[in-house]
């Protein structure tokens, strides 16, 4: 079979990587790719935005299967766009979508369902709002109701911080359309787990938890980000919670979706926040997570692809997924400045050293290759993962891994996976 994945980052790297090894993958297109999945596949110059020329490609070159990779596409619609010509993709319809790409959607369907998740309020007038924060206890949390890369979600702990992100998000559209909404919840104390399930419509499978790093810089310092690295499985989490969360969260979320009209088959990935009374939904998101995708796929032992034809095809109830009970670390290396303003173009040295070392795969992500060499063409650069018997000796040979690459400015937090070694849960349940 033929596959097109769509996106460039480090998740659509982990996703072609993950698919090549296949027995009945025939060849894979990425597109547009970067550096690392011209290793795995071949790379086609269509950017993720020409859903058209998308379409036209996968007829033209009889794709047997598209994998969506980023939010974006999901919520333009691509996959309705695919259907329409008759065409398998992987992901959810535009209308499904909306549970990402809509946190106003999101809420009203949690607070429709029961589903435990922070009180909020919406807006749409930037005055009302910041008469609404002006009685509020801080912190509170500030989100741009549509898709903004990851960055649209403020802590602000007190009102000059709110004045200046509402002004920033609604009135001088930082994240374009995406802040002419916004929602503003409390604050909800605890720490933070990723989940992810394939969901065929009815029925979902579970795959293993994850926890993730969002700020920039360590001890969750700095701005959000994309990511800045994960491990699996999640220290925090067990099987008392999983039993919670799907009655409490997954269950009734599938039975809000069919109320409504909407069949939601594709990968659903909840981030969820564990407070002293259980499990809350900060967000929902209905495609695999970065960097999350570059720590679970190196753990899954069963072939991926007969998972997502499963999950499209309404069979998932079916499945079932065999695991390396080994713990993954991922280091996501960043261009300097990222969230914000970052040179790219600089030249990437030490791959090959780094990927001598046992257990360690490099996944791309802001790569390309130019006059023979490996240079930055994003934020987020690269994500090295390594494999080992405890989250500690993983976490040690990433770290041995990311010290071997270099390139001018290159950021890394060294505190990834570090809160789970301190608290000495370093074996797998």
């Amino acid at each position: 079979m033929k596959i097109l994945v769509i996106g460039s980052g480090g998740r659509e790297h982990a996703l072609a990587w993950k698919l090549r090894q296949s027995p009945h993958a025939d060849r894979i297109f990425c597109a547009p790719g970067n550096a690392g999945t011209a290793d795995v596949g071949e790379n086609v110059a269509i950017p993720v935005s020409d859903l058209g020329a998308l379409v036209r490609f996968a007829k033209e070159n009889h794709v047997g299967l598209t994998v969506v990779g980023p939010d974006d596409p999901l919520a333009a619609g691509i996959v309705d766009l695919f259907t329409a010509e008759k065409l398998r993709a992987f992901g959810p319809t535009k209308s499904a979508a909306r549970i990402e790409a809509s946190k106003i959607f999101a809420k009203e369907l949690m607070r429709a369902q029961e589903i435990p998740t922070a009180e909020a309020r919406t807006f749409s007038d930037s005055g009302e709002a910041l008469r609404y924060c002006e009685q509020v206890k801080f912190p509170v949390v500030i989100k741009a109701d549509g898709l903004a890369l990851g960055k649209g979600v403020i802590v602000a702990t007190d009102l000059t911080t709110v004045q200046s992100t509402i002004n920033e998000m609604m009135n001088e559209r930082r994240f374009g359309d995406a802040g002419r909404r916004i929602v503003i919840e409390e604050f909800l104390c605890g720490t933070e787990c990723s989940l992810h399930a394939l969901v065929d419509g009815k029925n979902y499978l579970l795959l293993q938890s994850a926890r993730d790093h969002k700020r920039a810089l360590d001890g969750d310092q700095g701005p959000n980000t994309g990511g800045m690295g994960a491990f699996s499985p999640a220290n925090n989490w067990d099987s008392k919670l999983q039993s919670r969360f799907e009655t409490e969260i997954m269950q009734p979320l599938l039975r809000g979706f069919l109320q409504q009209g909407i069949q939601f088959r594709g990968l659903l990935y909840p981030g969820l926040i564990i407070t002293s009374e259980g499990a809350r939904v900060l967000e929902f998101n209905c495609r695999f997570g970065d960097p999350e995708t570059q720590a679970l796929l190196p753990r899954m032992k069963s072939d991926l692809l007969p998972l997502l034809e499963a999950t499209i095809d309404g069979r998932i109830a079916a499945c079932s997924i065999e695991w390396d009970t080994r713990a993954a670390v991922t280091v996501v290396l960043a261009s300097g400045g990222y969230p914000g303003k970052y040179e790219t173009g600089k030249t990437i040295s030490g791959l090959e050293e780094a990927a001598k070392l046992r257990d360690v795969q490099i996944f791309h992500a802001g790569t390309k290759r130019a006059n023979g060499e490996v240079k930055t063409s994003g934020g987020r650069v690269l994500a090295i993962t390594a494999l080992g018997e405890t989250i500690e000796d993983a976490r040690e040979r990433a770290y041995e891994a990311a010290a071997r690459i270099h390139f001018e400015n290159c950021h890394y937090r060294r505190d990834i996976a570090l809160s789970a070694v301190a608290a000495n849960i370093d074996q797998l349940p």
